[in-house]
This record gives structure tokens, C-alpha cells and sequence, in this order.
């Protein structure tokens, strides 16, 4: 079983920015794809960036340009550095991570962008 807790969420102004830090424990043997989520009031839950084991990122294009995923793969641990904020950036920032043929999620942390 993997474990995932999230952190570095909270309130910020808009153009500001904050660093979310995501940690796996458990049964970890080979994690491959790492990736950050998010859920929006009154939206489905959108993909906003994801890296693999080699390095590979992919962003949404909403935040493309503001926002760095990186990894640590010593440590099993995933991070979002988020600069340029805006208020539709408001939402639970979610976790996931690929272990061989199996996702995992966190519970989520908060980020809400005041205008």
C-alpha cells in the first residue's frame, strides 16, 4: 500500500506563490509517473502537471509558463512550484502516483488565490 500526503497549501494574493510538496511512503517499488491535480468548485477534477521517472514533464496550458513540477525520486517526493498566481487557480491540488500497474491519490491540500 502507498501513502501520500500533501502539503504547502494555503492563502495567497494574486502574482504570488507557493511551493506544494507531496510525500510517498509504503510499498514503493518502482514509481513511475507523478503528477499534481486539481479540484475546482462546481468543476471536474483537471490535470495540471505531470513528470515521469526520466525526467519527462507535461503541463495543462492554463499554467503552463507559471508553474515547475519536480521531482526527487531519492526521497519519493513530487513538488508543484506555483508563481504567478490567479484567483481560477483556486482549488484542492490532488497527488497521484503511478506504481507499476496502480494509481494512488492524497487527500488533497488547499490553495485558494484572493484577487
Amino acid at each position: 500500500q502507498v501513502q501520500l500526503v500533501e502539503s504547502g497549501g494555503g492563502l495567497v494574493q494574486a502574482g504570488g506563490s507557493l511551493r506544494l510538496s507531496c510525500a510517498a511512503t509504503g510499498s514503493i517499488s518502482n514509481i513511475n509517473v507523478m503528477g499534481w491535480y486539481r479540484r475546482a468548485p462546481g468543476k471536474q477534477r483537471e490535470l495540471v502537471a505531470t513528470v515521469t521517472s526520466g525526467g519527462s514533464t507535461n503541463y495543462a496550458d492554463s499554467v503552463k509558463g507559471r508553474f515547475t513540477i519536480s521531482r526527487d525520486n531519492t526521497k519519493n517526493m513530487v513538488y508543484l512550484q506555483m508563481n504567478s498566481l490567479k484567483p481560477e487557480d483556486t482549488a484542492v491540488y490532488v497527488c497521484k502516483v503511478g506504481v507499476g500497474i496502480s494509481s494512488y491519490w492524497g487527500q488533497g491540500t488547499q490553495v485558494t488565490v484572493s484577487s
